[in-house]
This record gives structure tokens, C-alpha cells and sequence, in this order.
């Protein structure tokens, strides 16, 4: 068996074995509950950085979620962005971004339709107004230490195209939702996002070879990848006194 077919076995396996879970608590857009145990969240976040990296990532530290919205006006700026994009939060609230984007005089593009102000008369489309911006942001659903891979469910208060269409994207993982490998990730998430969205499994930039083998980065997406983990202050403390 080859080692693709190995994989593909793994991961039936891993969705097959996933055991019914409890309702996600409450949280924005539907968060759920943390993937990764406590003991090991330091471990596997140093792990994803090291692989995300390898993969031309750009680490962008780790913040506690309160520090998070002047990290992007930062990013935006340094990047010379006019407008940015921005999905609904997974396990965090995204709309401090937008205001922190917004009092730096930024265009921000709220995808969430619940906090999105109303469009003006003759606006473009929100696809159109995505595609236009120069920076989209995303949170993961969960980050794979092996491979310094992102999963991001496409939903409709954070469209799949926010990581397709923007030259440059951001994306943040809460800590305590990085798993070791693909399969914990896709045991972890359950079958439900992949039977009912679009699941972007994103490691590194967009890349391409030519019948050359010459690697072409941004061709079917974004040229940079910036990526953030957010870890509240409390739990980092009481990581370390462990």
C-alpha cells in the first residue's frame, strides 16, 4: 500500500472512530469546545511555528486575544493596505478588529453578516469587495503541528474566498485548538464541516510548478501568509506553572 493510500486509510478510519460530540458552548459563530489538552498546548504550538515557517509561513507571534487587533492595524500598515477583509471569529470576537482597522482609517469588509454595517447604495458585492481587498482575515478551526497546516471551514460569515482572493492573508488559531497531525485535526473537527462546507487545508503561500519544476508563489491565491496564535494571559500562566 502506498503511503498515500495509507493516509487516506488513517483518515477514514479517524472519521469513523469519531465518537458523537456534546453541543459546541457558546461562543462566536459557533465555536467549539478545545481540541488540544492543556498539557500539551506549548509542545504542539512550537511545533506548528517551526513547520509553518519551513512551508515560507509568517509567524507573527503568539497574543493574548485583547492584543490581537493592533497586531492586524500593524500588519495592514506595514503591508500598505487600504482595505481588509475580515471573516467571523471561530472561538474569538473579530469585530474589535474591524474597529481597531476602522479608528486607523482602514477600510474594513465585515463578511459577518450580523455585524456587518449596511451596504451603500451601488456597492459592489461582498465577493467583489473581498477580491478588491488587500489583506483577508481569517481564524482556523484548527492548526496541525506536523505540517504547519491551517484548516479553515468556509462558512457564510467567513466565505472560503477570504483565503483565495486577498493577496496577503492572516490567520488566527486559538492555542488550545492545535492538534498533532491531520488526522487528530479532521478526528477532532468531526465529519459534520467537511459533509457541509468547504474545508481549506492551507499550508504555507500558494504555490505552483511550471512543466519546468519552477515554483510560482500567489498564482491560485495569496502570495504571503501571516499566521497568529491567540493565548489568553490567564492560560498561558497556568500553562507555565504546570
Amino acid at each position: 500500500m502506498s503511503a498515500f493510500h495509507k493516509l487516506i486509510a488513517q483518515l477514514r478510519a479517524a472519521l469513523e472512530q469519531t465518537p458523537a460530540r456534546e453541543p459546541p458552548h457558546p461562543a462566536p459563530d459557533g465555536a467549539t469546545a478545545p481540541l488540544a489538552p492543556a498539557a500539551r498546548r506549548a509542545e504542539l504550538v512550537s511545533a506548528f511555528t517551526r513547520e509553518f515557517a519551513a512551508v515560507r509561513g509568517e509567524f507573527l507571534g503568539i497574543h493574548a486575544p485583547e492584543e490581537i487587533p493592533a497586531k492586524v492595524v500593524e500588519l495592514a500598515r506595514s503591508l500598505g493596505a487600504l482595505a481588509v477583509a475580515i471573516g467571523a471569529g471561530v472561538t474569538l470576537d473579530f469585530e474589535p478588529i474591524a474597529r481597531a482597522l476602522e479608528a486607523a482609517r482602514l477600510a474594513a469588509v465585515r463578511c459577518n453578516p450580523k455585524a456587518a454595517k449596511a451596504p451603500a447604495d451601488h456597492a459592489p458585492p461582498l465577493r467583489d469587495r473581498i477580491a478588491q481587498a488587500d489583506l483577508g482575515v481569517v481564524e482556523a478551526d484548527a492548526a496541525i503541528a506536523s505540517t504547519g497546516t491551517l484548516a479553515v471551514v468556509g462558512r457564510p460569515a467567513s466565505p472560503s474566498s477570504l483565503t483565495l482572493t486577498p493577496p496577503a492573508n492572516l490567520i488566527i488559531f486559538h492555542a488550545d485548538r492545535v492538534t498533532a497531525d491531520l488526522a487528530a485535526a479532521i478526528a477532532a473537527l468531526g465529519a459534520e464541516p467537511f459533509v457541509k462546507n468547504r474545508v481549506a487545508m492551507i499550508t504555507g503561500p500558494s504555490r505552483t510548478a511550471d512543466i519546468e519544476k519552477m515554483i510560482v508563489i500567489g498564482v491560485h491565491g495569496p502570495r504571503r501568509l501571516f499566521a497568529i496564535a491567540a493565548w489568553p494571559r490567564e492560560d498561558r500562566a497556568a500553562n507555565e506553572r504546570r
